[in-house]
């Protein structure tokens, strides 16, 4: 399945919305769908969605579905920080990702690494909605205030970790898919830990929203497999965020390319 029939098939599964605007942005691969009055959608990476479609079929598709009724639902619905404390969560991005909204209001973000942003996001169960600055305006919330609760509720999120063996590096993986697995990246206690465990050289990777991989790397090999492993996660995303692996030391990431046999830092 090419782009195109891709664009044809996902445009054909919400054709009863009779109120959304499909775009095919064919220089970019994407598939931009969005509500005809407000403007307000998504944008979805085609090559992804391909990518996973060879791998699970049917579910794929499903999966996308889903996830664009259940996002432009929910932007056409008012919601409330307040009361919703637990329910605010931190989320990582690229760089490139737009710091405003369609309608140019700026949302609540700060720096993060030079490939990696921090987002804010209000949960509402099957998706979340990024927080701008005027819905912080509009309650009268202390920015900071929200930044820090945020970073408590990932901190406080179960850690499930799974662990993968190759050439005698070990690699280990998050990926519970509840929306904030890249986030975890943020709870340094859970990374102090991780170090602890480490022997080689410890390397962490987000290469989308829904997996956090930290590897303990021994030789070249480990960073190679790194490398490919970072690039597969990435182009299979359903929000990509960076094919870079990133050194963790002292408490601090630092990005690096992976080149071949040998490595540097950005």
């Amino acid at each position: 399945m090419d782009s195109k029939q891709m664009y044809e098939e996902i445009k054909k599964r919400l054709a009863h919305h009779h109120d959304w605007v499909f775009q095919l942005d064919r220089k970019n691969d994407t598939l931009r769908i969005e509500a005809k009055e407000t403007k307000k959608g998504v944008t979805i990476s085609l090559p992804g969605v391909i990518a996973k479609w060879h791998e699970q079929k049917e579910e794929a598709i499903n999966e996308m579905v889903y996830y664009v009724e259940q996002t432009l639902n929910t932007m056409h619905e008012e919601h409330s920080l307040s009361g919703k404390e637990k329910d605010i969560y931190p989320v990582i991005r690229s760089t490139s990702f737009p710091t405003k909204t369609k309608e140019g209001i700026s949302l609540l973000y700060d720096d993060h690494t030079a490939e990696t942003r921090i987002y804010y996001a209000l949960d509402l169960g099957n998706t979340y909605r990024l927080i701008d600055e005027k819905m912080v305006e509009q309650e009268q919330w202390d920015k900071e205030q929200i930044k820090q609760i945020a970073r408590f509720n990932v901190r406080s999120l179960d850690v499930s970790v799974k662990e993968d063996k190759v050439a005698g590096n070990t690699f280990y993986f998050v990926n519970t898919n509840d929306g904030y697995d890249a986030s975890r990246i943020l709870n340094d206690a859970f990374l102090a830990k991780m170090s602890k465990k480490i022997t080689g050289t410890m390397a962490l990777a987000v290469p989308h929203q829904d997996v956090l991989i930290i590897a303990d790397l021994q030789n070249e090999v480990g960073y190679d497999v790194l490398a490919q492993m970072t690039m597969s996660f990435f182009a299979n995303g359903r929000v990509p965020i960076t094919a870079l692996s990133f050194l963790y030391e002292e408490g601090k990431l630092e990005p690096i390319f992976i080149l071949g046999k040998n490595y540097r830092k950005k």
